[in-house]
């Protein structure tokens, strides 16, 4: 079933396992999407609100992510290596790895949820929708990192297509339940911007019942007793090796993301509005090439398994090329539709000026993303995830804390200092990575070449 990921051709292995995947990445940024505009309908508090929760969320989806990355590179290894028991093993593993992962985080998001809002600048009104959202959204985190894991098993056995079925059906859901949940209805009372945050849980509990269904019926997971749940701990060891750095990689994201809200929440609400519609509209412009992440990922990772380094060459070659083109339709659609797409979300003229220029600077960062996030999925998929962590910092904290504080105070920019910042340390992160996974690659074929 999976054996043809260290034999078929890469390019046709790339679009199989890429165009399933960006499909469902893009249906998963359409229900964000839905949620921010009908959080819009409400009142323009109500979408800085959700802006402001989407670091605080990124923290979810930052532990989901390791666990799922680390899951992926592992059981991959293991199938290229051709020891399927093993792979069976990590599958077990990785799920109740999840499950204790997110009953954690809802404990602790709970408690400190009022603490981290307050420190953003969050009071009154502003602060009791950011919890009444974020509140909901950690309280069924469950339903979140086990979906996450799901995906993971199946991207490593080769197949995109179910999670990618789950997030299509989750969007429709969510166009029905996000107004019947917010306004109220036939039972349901009206719960505002909390509503939204309850449609979401649900669908992800959906998703369990529907990704674990599907597992239940290949031989990706056959028949399992609950004792083969319990931690096994030279396997959670591996699983906490490889995801952690992926995590912390990821909370670099979210990290970064508190250091741009803080730095926009200087010029206020609207600012901060403005900021996450763009980030959602920058969202849908690179979700083909998240797609190819998913596939660089499970294709390293298995080719890394069976020593099969001129592979991982090649796929790192087409998947950029790939990427490339795909920047350049998200570039040329970002500055023709700017102020268009901004204007779906809000109809504030202030939000949307200072929405346009940023997309209009960000829209030239996109081939850097390219480069940033194909060459460290490569790099997750052989089992070296860490300096991705290190570049992380750089991009997301140490290098934007420099940036915006001469460009936007000695320099007096403003908040354009901020837009140009972030051209500037993207460019420079994506210009490290490709020096040294261009090392890194050549130092592999060396090392498995015969002497």
């Amino acid at each position: 079933m999976t054996s043809d990921l260290t034999t078929a051709p890469v390019p046709a292995l790339i679009r199989r396992l890429a165009i399933p995947a960006g499909t469902g990445f893009f249906f998963t940024t359409m229900f964000n999407v839905v949620d921010i505009w009908y959080g819009g309908r409400l009142s323009t508090t109500a979408l800085a609100a959700m802006s402001l929760s989407f670091p605080v969320f990124f923290i979810l989806l930052a532990i989901g992510t390791g666990v799922s990355t680390g899951a992926t590179a592992l059981i991959g290894n293991a199938l290229g290596r051709g020891e399927r028991d093993e792979a069976r093993t990590f599958v077990l593993q990785a799920l109740s790895f999840a499950l204790l992962h997110a009953l954690a985080l809802t404990a602790l998001g709970l408690v400190f949820l009022p603490h981290i809002f307050r420190f953003m600048g969050a009071r009154g009104e502003y602060l009791s929708l950011a919890l009444s959202y974020m509140n909901v959204i950690y309280a069924g985190a469950s339903f979140f990192l086990l979906n996450f894991v799901m995906s993971a098993i199946l991207n490593s056995h080769g197949n995109t297509r179910t999670y990618r079925n789950f997030m299509i059906s989750g969007f429709v859901l969510n166009l029905i339940l996000d107004p019947w949940f917010m306004y109220g209805g036939l039972g349901v009372p009206a719960m505002g911007l909390a509503g939204i945050a309850f449609a979401t849980i649900l669908i992800q509990c959906i998703g369990n019942f529907f990704l674990f269904s599907q597992l239940s019926r290949t031989e990706i997971m056959p028949d399992f007793s609950l004792r083969e749940l319990r931690p096994r701990w030279r396997y959670y060891r591996e699983l906490f090796g490889q995801g952690m750095p992926a995590a912390m990689n990821m909370m670099t994201v979210t990290l970064g993301v508190f250091v741009i809200t803080w730095f926009v929440g200087k010029f206020g609400q609207e600012a901060v509005a403005a900021y996450g519609i763009a980030t959602r509209i920058e969202q849908i412009a690179l979700l083909p090439v998240m797609g190819l992440n998913v596939s660089t990922l499970a294709l390293s990772a298995q080719n890394f398994g069976a020593g099969r380094i001129d592979r991982i060459r090649t796929v790192l070659t087409v998947s950029l090329r790939y990427g490339f083109l795909l920047a350049f339709c998200g570039t040329v659609a970002a500055l023709t539709f700017t102020t268009g797409l901004m204007s779906i979300f809000t109809k504030d003229p202030e939000v949307i000026a200072i929405g346009t220029r940023f997309l209009r600077i960000e829209a030239f960062v996109f081939p850097a993303y390219v480069l940033l996030y194909i060459c460290t999925s490569a790099m997750q998929g052989i089992k070296q995830p860490v300096f991705a962590l290190w570049v992380g910092l750089y991009r997301q904290i140490a290098g934007p804390f420099l940036v915006f504080h001469v460009l936007t105070t000695v320099m007096g920019w403003g908040i354009m200092g901020i837009w140009w910042g972030i051209f500037a340390v993207t460019w420079s992160a994506a210009a490290i990575v490709v020096i040294y996974v261009t090392w890194i690659i050549n130092k592999l074929r060396k090392d498995s070449s015969p002497a």
